[in-house]
């Protein structure tokens, strides 16, 4: 796999699983192999609050799962989202109940941070990817303009800032969370 995180090249599906797993992860999209860049500080803090937040709302009643840098591999594609979140009933498991290692289906809801070093465009496009298998809500977390693009089915993107309310999916409803609340994790004094 390319070891370059802005280094695309093309292969079959079938060569990228052939390849060793690379650190940082690696993606196969379009028939191009992408390097996700290294998590630093905001990114990581963000990842690691977020899908707290939203696996002690919904993991207990089992409504949805929220899991961090899971390979979700369908349609011969293959993605590593930051943080990509299930309901509950569509959870892959082997044969003794328990959750299965691989995940070969669509997030219902996948959630990108923007690092300093990637291509923001290159992140949205892995995100309609998703919404046009469907997945039904997708989030690009912006740390440095403070806001968070939302993308859902048949819709146009929408930017939401500061005190915007932000969607969430139909099983956690009765969240309310607004990029104010996202960033104010990354005070630290």
């Amino acid at each position: 796999m390319t070891s370059s995180p802005h280094l695309a090249s093309n292969s079959s599906f079938t060569e990228f699983f052939k390849s060793p797993e690379t650190k940082p992860a690696s993606e196969y999209i379009d028939g191009k192999i992408y390097q996700k860049p290294m998590p630093q500080g905001k990114h990581s803090r963000i990842r690691t609050e977020l899908s707290s937040a939203i696996n002690s709302l919904s993991e207990f009643e089992r409504k949805a799962l929220a899991l961090i840098e899971l390979r979700c591999t369908f349609d011969e594609s293959s993605l590593v989202p930051d943080i990509a979140v299930f309901d509950w009933s569509r959870l892959p498991v082997d044969e003794h109940g328990e959750i299965a290692n691989r995940f070969e289906i669509y997030p219902d809801w996948i959630i990108e941070i923007l690092s300093p070093d990637q291509f923001a465009n290159r992140v949205i496009n892995k995100i309609i990817f998703c919404v046009n298998q469907g997945t039904t809500l997708g989030w690009l977390i912006d740390p440095e303009d403070k806001s968070v693009m939302i993308f859902q089915p048949n819709q146009m993107p929408e930017v939401k800032y500061d005190d915007d309310k932000l969607p969430v999916l139909r099983v956690l409803a009765d969240w309310q969370i607004s990029p104010v609340d996202i960033f104010s994790w990354l005070k630290v004094k």
